[in-house]
């Protein structure tokens, strides 16, 4: 068969039942091939969207999300999303179409290195050198993508060879001796963890998108449950640990809340499991936990002890982990639950202090928080929820309580404006019976808000809500704070009339500016058939606080 028809039964054989994509001359071949194959084809606006779309497809369900794009700038748009997929250890594959073999090196229509572009950014990569190398090659790229610490996966495929013929044999043996992770971590390290665990008095258990990743969620809860360990999650970790719950301390990080950012200050033990002490937790390295030892919990060895030395190391899949410390948890004699009484009086005391407040209008004009408090309340905490990136996000983060894993999409170590729409679309057909939202900010949404005529044309009814202050509102926030309000910039304006672009994209469009009813406008837009698209007019000149500054610890909050 031709090559192209093996690229799509080694598709079938993984499990892929929908592809993002938009054709282009050097991958021409491969989208012959979707004629016959009965694999979902769903053509996005700009490769930037597809990709994003496979990452929100894949956070949302747990498979590997596939994209293609064609050779030149078709590869170079997706390198965004793939970044995007290697920061968030996002399970995707790439298929890039190349020039023909003949014509490489010689600066060829459309030529790019696209391996060498995207090689730094990659959790691997594959450049086609002969047809018989394609099942191989798709096959272990899927198994390198979902496998250990997941990641994206390149594979560049040269427009003649993905026309040649070969003989197709399924792929059923993967061999590749370099690639070996560790899964199921150290049985010593893992008891000297669970004695640290019932011996420390100031605990706090410090979760992040790798419990996610490993669907641990319900061993996280387990574990914190075993005793009364007070669990906070990171930006990416949100929806592993249910909220509300009484051990639930909120959010950490630069807008987390206080007491998250205080129990971590004053902790003695603290246990990380799935994340990576990234600066956006750490808030002044140096000062950061001064009190306490570290447990690190990850399947990736390189981030044990990257940014903070952990006392006690653990390299290994967060669930088997995690179920292996709850057994010896559970083993241990004589833990003495009472040991963090003391500590719990403080978080509470803190909680009572220092809960998430802002003050609200006294008239109809919507506040960004009350938006976001508005859409839990009309969509019943039960909606998938994409965001932009930006201070609608924090916000959402804060105020919208997760209480599921793969609830929560949203762009965290790459910060990408324009991913919250087309994760969204891909979210949504990975969950055709859920509820999909997108939170954005109107800076944001225009940076691919082209996938609503994706939305339109295939009935994805994605539902998104622009929380429009008229601001680029982070970096508002920033010049406000820190450069004196000398806002350069960051004014966007009274454009576009988001409402009439909707309608030009076949979507419905609304413009909400009244608190008083903004719920029930809210379910109105949310029952409300196909795409929709909500302008929510919210207060201009709003911060999101708490906040840790820049370079600062987290004692030092301010807001």
């Amino acid at each position: 068969m031709r090559a192209v028809d093996a690229i799509m039964e080694c598709l079938k054989a993984e499990g892929v039942e929908v592809v993002f994509g938009l054709p282009g001359g050097a991958n021409l071949p491969t989208y012959d091939a979707f004629v016959d194959a009965g694999i979902r084809h769903v053509l996005v606006r700009h490769e930037a969207g597809g990709g994003h779309a496979a990452e929100g497809y894949a956070k949302a369900t747990g498979r590997v999300g596939v994209a293609f794009a064609t050779s030149g700038p078709g590869a170079t748009n997706i390198v965004t999303p793939i970044v995007d997929a290697m920061m968030d250890s996002v399970p995707t594959v790439f298929i890039t179409g190349q020039v023909r073999t003949d014509l490489l090196g010689t600066d060829g229509f459309q030529e790019t290195d696209t391996l060498g572009i995207t090689m730094p950014v990659v959790k691997h990569s594959f450049q086609i050198r002969s047809p018989l190398e394609i099942p191989r090659a798709i096959h272990e790229a899927f198994h390198i993508a979902r496998s250990g610490r997941p990641g994206p996966v390149v594979v560049d495929i040269p427009q003649d060879l993905s026309r040649a013929d070969i003989t197709y044999e399924p792929v059923t043996d993967l061999n590749l001796p370099g690639y070996q992770p560790t899964t199921e971590g150290n049985t010593k390290q893992i008891r000297q963890a669970a004695k640290a665990m019932a011996s420390a008095r100031r605990p706090v258990i410090y979760a992040g998108g790798g419990v996610i990743n490993a669907n641990a969620s319900q061993e996280l809860s387990e574990f914190a449950t075993s005793d009364r360990f007070p669990v906070t999650c990171t930006l990416m970790g949100l929806g592993a640990f249910p909220a509300p719950h009484p051990q639930w301390l909120g959010m950490l990080g630069m807008h987390g809340t206080r007491t998250a950012n205080y129990a971590m200050d004053e902790a003695d033990l603290i246990c990380c499991i799935g994340a990576r002490f990234d600066d956006r937790i750490t808030g002044k390295l140096s000062e950061f936990a001064p009190h306490a030892k570290f447990i690190h919990i990850d399947i990736d060895p390189a981030e044990i002890s990257k940014n903070i030395p952990a006392h006690i190391p653990i390299v290994g899949d967060c669930r088997n982990v995690l179920r292996k410390l709850i057994k010896e948890y559970r083993a241990l004699e004589g833990v003495d639950t009472s040991r963090t009484d003391e500590w719990w009086q403080k978080i509470r005391a803190w909680q009572e202090k220092h809960p998430l407040r802002y003050e609200d209008s006294t008239d109809a004009e919507i506040k960004p928080q009350y938006m976001v408090q508005a859409l839990y309340e009309a969509s019943g905490g039960d909606a998938i929820v994409t965001s932009d990136v930006g201070q609608h996000q924090m916000w959402a983060a804060q105020h919208y309580h997760f209480a599921k894993p793969r609830r929560w999409i949203n762009s965290g170590g790459l910060g990408t404006m324009g991913f919250g729409l087309p994760a969204a679309l891909g979210a949504q057909v990975g969950c055709p019976d859920q509820t999909v939202v997108c939170i954005a900010g109107d800076g944001s949404i225009q940076m691919n808000i082209q996938e609503l005529a994706t939305c339109s044309q295939d009935k994805i009814p994605v539902k998104v809500f622009i929380m429009n202050n008229g601001y680029l509102g982070m970096v508002r926030q920033w010049q406000e704070l820190f450069w004196d309000k000398r806002y350069s910039h960051v004014d966007m304006g009274s454009y576009p009339d988001f409402v009439k672009l909707a309608e030009a994209y076949g979507a419905t469009g609304m413009r909400l500016t009244d608190k008083t009813t903004l719920v029930d406008d809210m379910k109105t837009a949310l029952a409300t058939d196909g795409p929709v698209l909500v302008d929510v007019r919210v207060t201009r000149e709003e911060n999101t606080y708490p906040m840790i500054a820049p370079g600062q610890p987290a004692r030092d909050m301010v807001g």
